[in-house]
């Protein structure tokens, strides 16, 4: 159907090119109309929708449905839908309804079988796109927030591999400044025994439970490992800077363990002070300055951001000479830049909102031949974790929030990765533990992944009992595939390259939690529909090369959403077929 739909498209495109001739010429339109189907909202209105003939009335100052009729004429020539399309409707003002040949929506399942797990990817493309997400300060665990990004990150990135990008992930940290201070002095106030809650105990510090582990590895004088560095403590209690180095690193190897947790890797960790001792917030700043886009005001350097679309001017450097936190963002994205790559995608909380426009208005008063709209932000609410009835809110473990590996510990890692990616990212999401637990349809990843097993488990009993192994099944007589639900189910297989494509350009991983669901939907629905294993064998074989192109695409589906695909699943109520 891929095949049919690109043939289809492409002679709708010569059409339209032959219909706008005379009102390009005359600068009426600029263009053809893009050749696109949309897909119906009803399925009874067809398989695919057409509405060139209303973008394109008054250009031509012609009613639309007058026009739509012009267009079917014209289409009805073309051999590609002579080919494919069944029919040709106009409905509503001007709507051209396409209904396809049965034989158009069954060689859908011979193209999952030919591409396997690259279905619906794109050819390599000579662009690369650096995604970066979590970015925690290393000052305590990961908690729920990051655990959004790196669900959302990670997602992004297999969904741009699909489109045949070059893709970097990036983790960047602040590894200086206040926070690593407080780290440095609660870590310290532990060590001379101080705790939570005694006279001596720093107002601003940290309270977990961490802390006191950190103190204890200290005074043992171990080594601990990162991603990214290597410390040994010296044990000496007076000695600020070792324990600085070393809370640093401990709680790095921490996030690592984190993130190994969740299945995450990255190719990269960029740490900021790094564009001070390298000179680049200088730079960054010089250049600013030279091309008169700051002025000096009460002591401090100011940015001139309202001529880039923000509210107000900024500071930049204050009459200390410490520089405001966007200022070293601006530098990090200058070096972006300059190592290649032409799009780079942020995943940052909500709070964050404020500092797009000073952060793209630095870029573009540096003058470095930055793009307007670099870098690309996706920004997510916040995560509010249910237990039992009751929101949790404190971990033991961190003192004042729900971390990442408690959400995996208490559910799984798929059913974390699942939740998280399954609503928009400008959305606040409740995640229910209770729900993740259950082993039925209200859970939306039991669902989809019992969707993948549920076939696995006709297939072994389509090999066990009737003889038809998977690999004969690529041969099947597909035109017996004429059921309702077949056909519905054929067109959802078939939509999964352009979902995959709309997903990656409109940064909406959740778009495919959204296809699983209804994929998993019209595979269960048409499992109780019709009888799969009958006592016609070339039906029968028809229908399990369905149930197997429909698994190939769950499988390849829950793999950009780093979820498994399990082979066997129990439900909290068995059925069998």
């Amino acid at each position: 159907m891929i095949q049919a739909k690109q043939e289809l498209l492409a002679a709708l495109g010569t059409v339209l090119q032959g219909l706008s001739q005379e009102a390009v010429a005359a600068g009426t339109i600029a263009a053809a109309p893009v050749a696109a189907f949309e897909n119906p909202k009803q399925a009874s209105h067809g398989d695919f929708a057409c509405t060139a003939a209303m973008q394109l009335s008054k250009a031509l100052k012609k009613n639309p449905r007058e026009l739509a009729q012009t267009l079917i004429a014209q289409l009805q020539a073309q051999p590609a839908f002579e080919r494919w399309v069944d029919a040709l409707e106009i409905a509503g003002p001007g709507f051209i309804n396409i209904r396809l040949k049965p034989a158009a929506k069954q060689a859908v399942v011979g193209e999952v079988f030919a591409d396997t797990t690259r279905f619906g990817h794109q050819p390599a493309r000579d662009t690369s796109v650096l995604v970066e997400f979590v970015s925690a300060n290393p000052t305590g665990p990961l908690h729920v927030g990051h655990a959004r990004q790196a669900a959302l990150g990670d997602s992004l990135c297999h969904l741009f591999a699909t489109q045949g990008w070059k893709v970097s992930r990036e983790f960047y940290y602040n590894d200086a400044g206040v926070q690593i201070g407080t780290l440095a002095a609660s870590t310290q106030a532990r060590l001379k025994g101080f705790k939570p809650g005694d006279d001596g105990w720093p107002e601003s510090a940290y309270n977990g439970d961490y802390i006191q582990d950190i103190a204890d590895a200290f005074l043992r004088k171990e080594t601990v490992k990162a991603d990214d560095r290597e410390f040994t403590a010296s044990g000496d209690i007076a000695d600020i800077d070792s324990i600085r180095q070393f809370a640093v690193a401990y709680l790095r190897h921490e996030q690592d363990l984190d993130l190994q947790a969740f299945g995450l890797r990255f190719d990269n960790y960029f740490l900021e002070s790094s564009l001070y001792t390298g000179g680049q917030v200088e730079d960054a700043v010089a250049r600013m300055v030279a091309n008169g886009k700051t002025y000096e005001d009460g002591g401090a350097l100011w940015l001139r951001s309202t001529e880039y679309g923000d509210d107000k001017d900024r500071v930049m450097r204050k009459s200390d000479g410490t520089y405001t936190y966007f200022v070293p963002d601006v530098a990090y994205h200058v070096n972006k830049f300059k190592r290649g790559f032409s799009k780079c995608i942020n995943i940052q909380g909500t709070d964050h909102h404020g500092t797009i426009a000073r952060v793209r208005g630095g870029l573009q008063a540096t003058g470095v031949g930055i793009p307007e709209g670099f870098p690309d932000y996706v920004l997510h609410k916040m995560v509010t974790v249910m237990k039992g009835g009751e929101e949790v809110k404190i971990s033991k473990r961190a003192g004042s929030y729900v971390t990442l590996r408690d959400l995996i510990e208490w559910t799984s890692r798929d059913a974390v990765r699942f939740f998280l990616i399954s609503r928009k990212a400008d959305t606040e999401f409740i995640f229910d533990v209770d729900l993740a637990l259950k082993a039925n349809d209200e859970n939306p990843v039991f669902y989809v992944q019992y969707a993948h097993a549920r076939i696995c488990s006709v297939l072994r009993k389509g090999a066990a009992e009737k003889g038809h192994d998977e690999a004969s099944l690529a041969g099947a007589d597909l035109s017996l595939l004429t059921a309702p639900t077949e056909f519905a189910l054929m067109l959802k297989l078939a939509d999964y390259p352009r979902m995959l494509a709309s997903a990656a350009q409109d940064l909406a991983p959740h778009d495919v939690a959204f296809y699983l669901r209804d994929l998993s939907g019209a595979l269960h629905s048409y499992y109780g529909a019709e009888r799969v294993l009958g006592d016609d064998p070339a039906l029968t074989r028809a229908r399990l090369a369905l149930l197997a192109a429909t698994r190939q695409v769950v499988r390849n589906a829950l793999a950009v959403l780093g979820v498994s695909a399990p082979d066997a699943m129990e439900r909290d109520s068995q059925e069998q077929q």
